[in-house]
């Protein structure tokens, strides 16, 4: 059971609620501090004091007063204009970190909601009613307005959600759990959608499979060097310390453990005497990429805890304030260095398959294949790879360098956080399918080489991964390889990797 309390929520408790469907809870203590505040929001109504979305329009028509009686027709009618989203839907996984994130978001006491709103997506949240939310829309300031708008109107008993398998209207998956749809009040719309959880739940989601995808780039380079006879000495620790990046040395020590053993790995000046970079340098690019994996976890975990609506109350109601915590900017940035990271393992990737393939660079068959000339066979993978790579650099380019003024220019700056967020996702999805390419050359590559050569621990990715992916015998239709190894890498990679040592070595489920 993960406990929300609107200041310690993890990327691993995400990780359990998400892939594991672990259920969630609220802390009591933190249900008062969201009493207190939404006692501030009635007496403002009350009173007839003029603060912004409470008692006055949105945006640029935050000039306009709206008088008590119409404060619940207010909120009804921001989520109706808000909600016009289009393009696909986020992916259902992504929906259900939304509605965990604004959740713990609004428990943290600054938003003015009752606390029905918090328990109502708690409860859709573990009943797995996941609101359908489009993708594109989403400026990133004020925070993410139209996919939360369609969060939203789940919650109110409208829209559509996937709920048991399939889509159907969000009503109808409330009834059948007994939830009743929420009748929002004062402040309650604006406090739904007004925040970066869209953009922070679709980041999330792409740190995780990220980070499981970096390890696995490990264990899948590591075969490519035994494929291509790779020089060990290039992983010498003394080599990583003496530039002195704890990432770099991290990454030569795991590629020094998963080799351990290896009859296909020699010493500089047996065959060569270096490699090409893309073998030679892993550590330090890897280890590059392991630095991003660390600046867009920190900020994550800082989002996930943050207050990001507006206007935030504090001091039980005696100071409400208009701030721009809904700015995307942090996790636009983050998401942007997410992009490049990923986009770099997989450049080097196909750098490693086009030596596997290449008979001039591996003496090994051209292109791999059982009858060179007759059979291509995986000549045309390497094109794939090259188009998955090139597609990614056009992702890459930065989402957070944009800006476009809206609401007639109130909203002059905003920050494109989601669609850097859309991006990283999308590049972590190409990356993997180019590392599934790499996995099926290097595969082969070493079983060309003699596969009983193999250190112990690629022995075992070469025997798990060969249940999945036949060897090439014959020419065939390789795109169902390429995905069938690349859902392998997604959702079945077993944790076939656990050293000696206190950690495990790859951390491969999630």
């Amino acid at each position: 059971m993960v406990t929300l309390t609107g200041h310690s929520l993890t990327l691993g408790e995400i990780s359990d609620v998400l892939y594991k469907n672990e259920k969630v809870n609220i802390s009591p203590a933190s249900l008062e501090d969201v009493d207190s505040s939404r006692r501030a929001v009635e007496s403002i109504v009350e009173k007839g004091r003029i603060v912004y979305g409470i008692t006055t329009g949105f945006g640029k028509l935050s000039d306009v007063l709206i008088d008590c009686e119409d404060c619940q027709e207010l909120q009804l009618n921001l989520i109706h204009s808000h909600a016009c989203g289009v393009g696909e839907m986020f992916p259902e996984i992504v929906s259900r970190a939304i509605l965990l994130l604004r959740a713990n978001t609004l428990l943290k006491g600054f938003s003015g909601v009752r606390r029905v709103i918090i328990e109502t997506l708690v409860r859709m949240l573990n009943a797995r009613i996941h609101p359908l939310i489009p993708q594109q829309g989403s400026l990133g300031a004020s925070g993410d307005l139209i996919p939360l708008a369609h969060l939203a109107l789940a919650l109110i008993g409208e829209g559509r959600v996937h709920y048991q398998g399939q889509e159907c209207p969000a009503l109808e998956a409330l009834q059948a759990e007994g939830i009743k749809p929420v009748i929002l009040q004062a402040k309650e719309g604006l406090a739904l959608i007004n925040g970066t959880q869209a953009m922070t739940a679709m980041g999330a989601v792409a740190y995780l499979e990220a980070e499981k995808l970096a390890y696995q780039a490990e264990m899948i380079a590591a075969l490519s060097v035994e494929g291509l006879q790779g020089i060990i000495d290039a992983f010498d620790d003394a080599i990583h310390m003496a530039r002195g990046y704890q990432e770099q040395v991290d990454v030569a020590r795991r590629m020094r453990n998963i080799l351990k053993g290896s009859q296909l790995t020699t010493r500089q000046g047996e065959l060569r005497v270096q490699d090409a970079y893309s073998l030679r340098c892993i550590p330090q690019v890897f280890g590059a990429t392991w630095q991003v994996l660390g600046y867009v976890k920190e900020k994550l975990e800082i989002e996930i805890n943050a207050a990001t609506d507006n206007p935030l109350i504090f001091d039980h109601g005696s100071k409400v304030i208009s701030g721009g915590n809904f700015h995307g900017q942090p996790m636009a940035f983050a998401m942007d260095f997410l992009k490049i990271g990923m986009a770099e393992l997989a450049n080097i990737a196909e750098r490693r398959v086009e030596r596997l393939v290449n008979p001039q660079l591996s003496n090994l068959p051209a292109f791999l294949s059982p009858q060179p000339g007759l059979q291509s066979g995986a000549m045309i993978l390497q094109y794939c790879a090259a188009a998955l790579v090139s597609e990614n650099k056009t992702y890459a380019h930065p989402a957070s360098v944009d800006s476009i003024p809206s609401s007639a220019n109130q909203e002059d700056h905003v920050s494109m956080g989601t669609i850097a967020s859309r991006h990283a996702y999308q590049i972590i999805q190409n990356t993997r399918r180019v590392l599934a390419i790499e996995l099926i050359c290097a595969l082969q590559a070493v079983e060309l080489r003699g596969a009983e050569k193999l250190s112990p621990l690629t022995q075992r990715l070469y025997q798990g991964a060969r249940a999945v992916i036949p060897a090439i015998t014959r020419d065939r239709v390789f795109a169902a390889d390429i995905e069938n190894a690349a859902a392998w890498l997604r959702d079945d990679w077993q944790d076939i990797l656990v050293s000696d040592e206190p950690e495990p070595m790859v951390q491969m489920i999630i």
